[in-house]
């Protein structure tokens, strides 16, 4: 019996989502760079330079207490009180923490939603389009997108790697979405193969996603130990609002790039893929979330003495 060991922590769940991966209803064009059939890996050129300075930016958040709001008509509905934070880690030879916002916010659907004050902070109205809980989560997501979003647009450098894929306000010309987690598969059989076959610090032919919001895309093998087909693989993807050579450049320069920030094993629960600017920021952020349990009490109280 042949079998591969997951280097990815189990509590992450997995970087390939097995059970998930359906094909994606999304138009892909898999004939930017190279024709669907003439698709092989791709080392970037030894000539392609790497930026001195890229900026690695993030967003964490938690849910801090789940609350339920009574309305206009006397009905009790459900919010969540949240904390929620971005921020920018800048590397040219050291990393550096240049950016760090955290926000609370009491996230619900009811009109007459007021907002809460506590002992130690203030959770802010903001409105979700709904009381399902996926409804709520989302608006928690869209709000932490807009503040890594604003931190990027505020820093000037030639690269900014985002954690995740990329989102409305982030598709200038330097972001790159970086995304770990594989929830569908956007190629067919023929380029999978191709993708899988990946060496370290190769990636595969630029490839355009087309929807709502188009974006070009290509996956890239990080170096580690390969256990499986999949093992260190993410896919970057950028604007589609950029000209194909400028895309192309820009693979190569991502290719180029990360292999040097991967993380090891021995060091991230989630190597290769959780970048070591990346994961250094993540913990960051959560640090200055705040303490749960002290929050959690501060709520308690304040419902118990509102009046």
């Amino acid at each position: 019996m042949k079998f591969a060991i997951e280097t990815w922590a189990t509590e992450y769940g997995s970087p390939m989502e097995i059970d998930a991966l359906d094909p994606s209803a999304t138009n892909v064009d898999v004939g930017v760079e190279r024709d669907g059939d003439r698709w092989s890996a791709i080392s970037p050129p030894a000539s392609t330079e790497v930026p001195e300075k890229i900026l690695f930016t993030d967003g964490v958040r938690r849910i801090d207490a789940r609350v339920w709001i009574e309305d206009g008509d006397g009905q009790s509905r459900p919010g969540v009180c949240a904390s929620y934070a971005a921020g920018a880690m800048s590397c040219d030879g050291k990393a550096k923490l240049t950016a760090a916002v955290v926000e609370r916010g009491l996230f619900s659907a009811v009109r007459e939603v007021e907002p809460i004050t506590s002992r130690h902070t203030t959770y802010g109205v903001r409105r979700a389009e709904g009381d399902a809980p996926e409804q709520l989560w989302l608006a928690i997501q869209v709000r932490m997108a807009e503040l890594e979003a604003n931190i990027a647009a505020e820093e000037d450098v030639e690269l900014v790697i985002v954690d995740g894929p990329l989102r409305g306000g982030q598709g200038t010309s330097n972001a790159v979405g970086y995304v770990k987690t594989h929830h569908v598969s956007y190629l067919e059989p023929e380029q999978t193969a191709i993708v899988t076959s990946l060496q370290p610090g190769q990636r595969s032919p630029v490839f355009r996603l087309m929807g709502r919001y188009s974006r070009f895309s290509w996956y890239l093998r990080l170096p580690g130990e390969i256990g499986h087909p999949w093992s260190g693989i993410v896919r970057c993807e950028c604007s589609a609002d950029m000209d194909e050579a400028a895309a192309i450049a820009l693979a190569d320069k991502v290719a180029a790039a990360l292999p040097r920030f991967a993380s090891h094993s021995h060091k991230d629960a989630r190597a290769p893929q959780n970048l070591y600017p990346i994961a250094g920021l993540e913990r960051e952020l959560r640090r200055r979330l705040g303490d749960p349990a002290l929050l959690y009490r501060d709520l308690k109280v304040a419902a118990a003495t509102q009046i």
